[in-house]
């Protein structure tokens, strides 16, 4: 059996030490906890270390989603050099705010997949992060009639579920902006008008005619 590469024998006082720093750095009070991934079996991932959260601050890494500890996750990976496809191998969670996402997502992922089956129409979820599309991914790779692909460019970047055999579907154009309103457009005019009066206000004056 093949040892783990990231465990806290392996880089946990490595990882203590940058989280450490970081933190302090934040003025968080925050505490964490490492757990080796064969002692925290209920992540769908099956990541070999888990980072657990909590504390007094704790509420600022998982406000807005969770984008805090998002980012303080994806540090932690840049430090400890992880290559893409190493990165499920280390989860950080904050009150348990990153195992409930991942049960959504997996229930979420069930329910369209029983949708599809039976509407045969394929289903796009809203974008995701790339650790979210994986779990929609894991979560219907035993599907045999149905499958999952990830489309879509940058923050737009999402899943879309098919069923077998169905040929991808072409990608909708980008929402246009909302149109100018007549007052916009009145404002605009206004705006101007009022520039065009202020060079003249503000220009020369006008020449006399006639010598004294």
């Amino acid at each position: 059996m093949t040892t783990p590469k990231y465990t806290i024998a392996s880089v946990g006082a490595k990882l203590e030490d940058f989280l450490n720093r970081v933190l302090s750095a934040a003025g968080l009070k925050v505490a964490f906890q490492l757990l080796d991934g064969d002692d925290v079996k209920v992540y769908f991932e099956s990541p070999s270390l888990v980072v657990k959260f909590d504390g007094r601050d704790v509420e600022y890494l998982t406000a807005n989603k969770g984008e805090a500890l998002l980012a303080l996750e994806q540090l932690t990976q840049e430090m400890l050099r992880m290559a893409p496809d190493e990165h499920a191998m280390v989860c950080f969670d904050a009150n348990d705010h990153r195992l409930l996402r991942m049960e959504e997502l997996r229930l979420s992922a069930l329910t369209v997949a029983a949708r599809v089956k039976e509407t045969r129409v394929p289903y796009r979820f809203s974008p995701m992060t790339s650790r979210e599309r994986r779990i929609v991914h894991l979560a219907l790779r035993d599907e045999t009639t149905l499958r999952s692909e990830s489309a879509g460019i940058g923050p737009g970047r999402h899943v879309v579920v098919y069923p077998a055999g169905m040929p991808s579907l072409p990608e909708p154009p980008p929402m246009a902006p909302p149109p100018r309103s007549d007052r916009d457009h009145r404002d605009h005019r206004d705006r101007g008008g009022d520039r065009d009066r202020g060079r003249r206000r503000d220009g020369p004056p006008p020449r006399r005619g006639g010598r004294r």
